[in-house]
């Protein structure tokens, strides 16, 4: 599973580190998983996962305030005995001077938030999401069309990259060239972006790397961007004509468990490849809110065929 530092972290939730004596780079957070530890701070502590970032909200802080000196160290110097990551405080709450010298000595950090526990919990609970998601780099293109995350696939050489660019110029947006990382957030959620070293940029043969913010704005970009469906660029091969014509059975690519519709598109001399991959993508949408316009047709042939043998 991937890792995310605690000081990354704590820049991305705006956390107050109350012990800047510990670096925060060097502690690494693996578990997604969170723990409120109201039991485990009256010595229950079955099942207890000292992977898992510890907050302690305003009936811990209550309860652990109720204590007296020697219950309340016991209390925290079994939880920190098990090299917990780290300790968040909600609600501007601030730990006793006895908890702060505990935490120094077992080297564990306790940051600060000023949100409700509720709300903090969410919000850190989605950054973990995101930042411990499970990852796979791909070759491809991923372009924002119409709001449908078009993740474009294909040989080296076949166009995607050109492709990427003329749908740029007609008033898309380009989330990464060359190289897409997909993370998957949920069962029906894979999201792609760029990696940091070639966000914005594409590579074109003969011209080199372009900065496509630099020359068409902002508005031509996206960090990143939930994917929709799949088109494959391949050449064109006459032998497989026919049936990619009216093909109605719809192909599906998988990436880490997830599947997504994939259309094979065949490219010849003369072909228009942005304007099919548009269409593409407006057709996606348009089968998601109930119209197959090949369905649609095979019904049609079907009632004509019935109507042909009537007649007979």
């Amino acid at each position: 599973m991937n890792g995310i530092s605690l000081q990354e972290l704590s820049d991305k939730l705006n956390l107050v580190n109350m012990t800047p004596e510990i670096p925060l780079q060097d502690i690494e957070i693996r578990n997604p998983e969170l723990n409120r530890p109201a039991l485990q701070l009256t010595g229950f502590m079955k099942h207890f996962d000292p992977t898992r970032i510890q907050i302690v909200g305003m009936v811990e802080f209550e309860y652990v305030r109720s204590l007296p000196d020697n219950e309340r160290v016991a209390a925290f110097e079994r939880l920190m005995d098990l090299q917990i990551p780290c300790l968040i405080l909600t609600r501007d709450y601030r730990p006793q001077e006895d908890i702060m010298a505990m935490a120094l000595q077992h080297r564990v950090p306790i940051l600060g938030t000023s949100l409700p526990t509720s709300v903090f919990e969410a919000r850190l609970l989605r950054q973990l999401e995101i930042s411990l998601a499970p990852m796979v780099a791909i070759h491809g293109v991923l372009v924002d069309v119409f709001g449908e995350g078009v993740l474009i696939l294909g040989n080296s050489g076949i166009g995607k990259s050109e492709t990427a660019l003329a749908l740029v110029k007609r008033g898309h947006r380009l989330v990464a060239d060359d190289v897409v990382e997909i993370r998957r957030y949920s069962e029906q959620e894979l999201v792609g972006r760029a990696p940091d070293v070639t966000r914005y940029l594409m590579e074109l043969r003969g011209i080199g790397a372009i900065d496509i913010k630099a020359l068409y704005g902002v508005e031509c970009v996206e960090d990143e961007k939930q994917i929709s469906m799949v088109i494959r660029l391949e050449a064109w091969d006459q032998s497989n004509a026919v049936n990619r014509r009216l093909s109605i059975k719809e192909e599906y690519v998988e990436y880490l468990g997830n599947k997504l519709v994939c259309f094979t598109i065949p490219l010849s001399p003369g072909r228009n490849s942005a304007v099919i991959v548009e269409t593409a993508a407006v057709n996606f949408r348009q089968k998601r809110m109930g119209y197959d316009a090949g369905k649609e047709l095979e019904r049609r042939i079907m009632e004509k065929m019935a109507r042909d043998r009537a007649r007979k």
